[in-house]
């Protein structure tokens, strides 16, 4: 294991975080070493010059914990532990040494809310029977109807259909997501303190924060009888409009915070802390609770990666997300892609009220896409999140401005949603197919041999190699982008200009740096001030549409 002294020793600041870009690894998809199709730590770590050179300041790992990938990792089966397909821990201590070498922090997933069913206390549970205490670390709950043949409440999974499942000896099993992950009891004592001993143990061994995964959904109203939610086509985020806020039965629950306090004395018994942020789809208000502090510090904002490509609604949730994050002490943060939702460069391009899934259906031909106006977009959405005061999360492929892959075959997609939904919903498989780094080869330099999902032929044309050093490219656009961010970066304020034309956001961050992003769809005149660089080139002096220029005044 790496020395702890000289891991303390690679981030003298506890406030690191704060304004950092952090890059998303999913690592089945990044690099692939030893030729399996299966990307691996050791992939990840012969390509972290990769990230060091193009200036991120640290890197986010999904997880790499062994699972059957029932979903794409998130069901885990030991939380301390490394899937053998990608690696082992001795490859995780090297990875983490070579990116503290390099001078990036890692941040790794952590999953609380469910196990894999294949986690050795879920088979304890299924061995021991009704009224166990291997039960009790779960969900458990006798059926309802005359021989408890129903399940226990309408509650339904995120992925479709009832969430439970009954078992041989006639209880039921809650899993909110997929059956293969059944939902963690956390009224059990044992359940939080094996989460404590989780948290410690990466930390030891050099980690320097934790994305939390389903943050907002751990504590849950377990007193009998169950609620039904009486509406069960409701999901998300409309489920929590219709009821008082913290009182939904299983979705941000006010006595979830108690959970993150006791946490954050964890993390604050480490020099520097370890940082941590929440994935906790809640609206604005609420999510600013899990930010706090004296809890997990920081919570992913995702109205901004919701918003479509509009001067006054990106103006608006740019301003309300400044003022959460304000009243939390925390600092705002901004995500274009990840691994759940379709790439931005394709994305941004869809027509307002367009279905992202009636999209995915259709193999993007309902609407077909400019693919080099898509690439346009996104470029200029990109150097308007690097210009905004805060932490930016950047989503593996975003620096080649990797489309989505919408046209996946069926027969070869991967994500449970595509079988609970019926068909119904193709999931999100077009967003992780595997990384090009070279122009040829039998997965463009993403490992000796093919890959695990299919690349397109058209991602040659975006793979490092052929946009490394290349002036214009989409590659050197971040590379110059995150150089000089972090040149520029003063201070977590901005300032409107309020006289810009309709259609157009302009801001001031501090002194010597303006952003200005033209969404209007006409040519707008460029205000004083020395160019610092521009997500397109300007059109005599004018700034074209979908385009973002920085200044220096």
């Amino acid at each position: 294991m790496t020395d702890r002294s000289t891991l303390d020793l690679s981030s003298r600041d506890p406030d690191w975080w704060r304004q950092a870009v952090v890059y998303q690894i999913y690592p089945r998809s990044f690099a692939d070493a030893d030729g399996d199709g299966l990307g691996d730590l050791r992939g990840i770590t012969r390509r972290l010059t990769h990230l060091a050179a193009l200036g991120v300041d640290a890197l986010w790992l999904s997880p790499f914990y062994p699972s059957e990938l029932a979903d794409g990792g998130y069901d885990v089966a030991d939380p301390r532990g490394v899937d053998p397909r990608l690696g082992t821990l001795d490859d995780f201590d090297a990875l983490a040494a070579e990116a503290h070498r390099l001078g990036l922090k890692v941040i790794v997933d952590i999953v609380p809310n469910h196990s894999s069913h294949r986690h050795v206390w879920f088979q304890e549970a299924l061995d021991a029977g009704p009224g166990s205490a291997a039960r009790d670390r779960y969900v458990f709950r006798d059926g309802r109807g005359e021989h408890g043949e129903l399940p226990p409440t309408d509650w339904q999974s995120v992925f479709g259909g009832s969430a439970w499942k009954r078992v041989p000896d006639g209880q039921w099993y809650l899993h909110l997501f997929a059956p293969e992950q059944p939902d963690l009891n956390w009224d059990n004592q044992e359940v939080r303190a094996d989460h404590r001993t989780t948290l410690r143990f990466w930390s030891d061994r050099g980690v320097d924060g934790f994305r939390v995964d389903v943050a907002h959904a751990l504590a849950k109203d377990l007193s009998e009888p169950l609620r039904d939610l009486g509406a069960p086509e409701l999901s998300g985020e409309e489920a929590l409009a219709a009821m008082p806020p913290g009182t939904h039965p299983f979705y941000d629950r006010d006595d979830v915070h108690e959970i993150y306090r006791d946490w954050r004395k964890i993390l604050d018994a480490y020099r520097p802390p370890r940082m941590a942020v929440a994935e906790a789809w809640v609206p604005g208000a609420r999510r600013a609770l899990y930010a706090r502090s004296d809890e997990l510090g920081q919570a992913f904002n995702f109205e901004y990666l919701q918003t479509g490509w509009d001067a006054e609604e990106l103006r608006q949730v740019i301003t309300d997300s400044l003022a959460t994050a304000r009243a939390a002490g925390a600092s705002a943060t901004w995500v274009l892609s990840n691994h759940d939702v379709v790439r931005h460069a394709s994305r941004l391009m869809l027509p307002p009220g367009t279905d992202p899934n009636a999209w995915l259906l259709s193999g993007g031909h309902a609407p077909a896409l400019d693919e080099a106006a898509g690439l346009r977009r996104a470029r200029a959405a990109t150097l308007l999140m690097l210009a905004l005061p805060g932490s930016a999360y950047v989503y593996q492929g975003e620096e080649l401005g990797l489309p989505e892959v919408a046209d996946l075959p069926t027969e070869v997609l991967q994500d449970p949603i595509w079988e609970q939904t019926g068909h119904v919903r193709k999931g999100r498989d077009g967003c992780r197919v595997p990384l090009p780094w070279t122009t040829t080869g039998p997965s463009y330099g993403f490992g000796p041999g093919g890959a695990w999902l299919p690349q397109p032929p058209a991602f040659a044309a975006y793979a490092v190699e052929a946009q490394d050093g290349v002036g214009g490219s989409t590659l050197e656009l971040y590379r110059t982008a995150l150089r000089l961010r972090r040149k520029l970066l003063d201070g977590e304020e901005l300032t409107w200009a309020d006289d810009a034309p309709d259609g157009v956001l302009r801001f001031d961050r501090c002194e010597g740096w303006r952003c200005v992003t033209n969404l209007s769809g006409r040519t707008v005149e460029l205000p004083a001030g020395e160019v610092l660089l521009t997500s397109a080139p300007l059109e005599d002096g004018w700034v074209g549409p979908d385009t973002t220029v920085w200044l220096g005044r």
